[in-house]
């Protein structure tokens, strides 16, 4: 499933250098602009503690996690919506990513030269903001004047419903809001989507910080939580300077030790990776055994055929139907013989929506 998040942000807030935490694809990090010019993928795997547990109780031959796909995006300037700097590439690039992980440099270092001379992360976003709803307009515009006659003449409720939307758009990006906060139900999504709006993808904000304000924040973070208040978005605190020289430590208890020694009980690139993860809108099950035990990801809302179909087109085109284990009796009972024995074990049909945590065995036929 070849969803991906793009990392976004002005030139030198910690992008490339997040990036190189998060994914074995190194990003060249360097202290001037656009020191990324190409999108960098990288892909990453989900940790998740169930998958460890599942492989405690099997003792498979091989684990295997599942993954996303970060991509890192050339740092973006003012006046990118009319072309300025790598703008034109930027929004082409952050266009075809399906959620956006926006890197907010929230640290004072007098050797790493901020764009605009001064740190100010709230001002950071709203150029980026503006930038990516300038262009949104500049969609939603000319999709208005396509359907308009249309819409107007009274004929096609299809296109009445859509240029009510568009007009909606407008008046939302015209007064400096984000598509995304336009509320529509799943049928006026579908009449919508072709415009791939930047500001209509959801969006993590990522407020990277120094050493001594990785667990607690600082002034910089509390004004970046109080501007994104009524975005309904995300926020997660990381020192991603720290974060690199975490993950240059050799063993697990290393990395722990030196965790704890700076207040954290898990890392920030862990946290960040299941975040873009629910970002995504993605779930997990499971398949386990004595060969192999498995995470598969999945669109949340997924039914059982299609769920089955990840693994292969013939499980989906041949479904019969699902066993289902549920993670915690099969962490309880020990093993599937003994969810069996106790009838933990349910038998699941087309219609079955898959939930988060799910041991699944397909039955089909081909």
């Amino acid at each position: 499933m070849a969803l991906q998040c793009g990392i976004v942000g002005l030139p030198n807030v910690g992008k490339s250098t997040l990036f190189n935490c998060l994914s074995n694809a190194k990003a060249q990090a360097a202290n001037f602009p656009f020191c990324t010019i190409e999108p960098n993928v990288g892909v990453i795997t989900v940790p998740d503690e169930r998958l460890i547990k599942l492989a405690e109780i099997d003792k498979p031959k091989r684990v295997i996690p599942t993954t996303i796909e970060i991509v890192d995006i050339a740092g973006l300037v003012k006046g990118a919506s009319k072309g300025e700097g790598l703008g034109n590439k930027f929004l082409a690039n952050i266009r075809e990513t399906d959620a956006i992980i926006h890197v907010l440099r929230c640290f004072e270092n007098g050797n790493i030269t901020h764009v605009d001379g001064s740190i100010d992360p709230v001002r950071d976003k709203e150029i980026i903001d503006t930038e990516l709803q300038l262009k949104d307009l500049e969609t939603v515009e000319g999709r208005i004047a396509k359907v308009q006659k249309q819409a107007q003449s009274g004929g096609d409720k299809g296109a009445k419903r859509l240029y009510e939307i568009l007009v909606q758009y407008q008046k939302a990006l015209g007064a400096g809001k984000s598509a995304r906060t336009v509320e529509l139900d799943r049928e006026d999504r579908k009449l919508v989507y072709d415009l791939h709006l930047l500001t209509d993808k959801p969006v993590l904000y990522v407020c990277n910080v120094d050493e001594a304000s990785a667990a607690g924040g600082n002034a910089y973070v509390d004004a970046v939580r109080e501007a994104i208040r009524d975005e309904n978005a995300e926020l997660l605190v990381v020192a991603a300077a720290t974060e690199a020289d975490i993950a240059e430590l050799e063993t697990y208890e290393e990395r722990q030790m030196f965790l704890e020694e700076i207040g954290l009980k898990e890392s920030g690139v862990n946290r960040l990776i299941t975040s873009a993860y629910k970002l995504l809108n993605l779930e997990t099950y499971f398949t386990t055994g004595p060969d192999e035990t498995r995470a598969w990801t999945y669109a949340r809302g997924t039914k059982a055929p299609q769920a089955a179909g990840i693994i292969h087109t013939d499980f989906e085109r041949g479904f019969i139907r699902a066993e289902v284990i549920k993670y915690e009796d099969y962490v309880r009972l020990g093993s599937e013989a003994a969810c069996r024995e106790n009838g933990k074990i349910s038998v699941e049909g087309k219609e079955y929506v898959v939930q988060d945590g799910d041991i699944m065995h397909f039955r089909f036929n081909v």
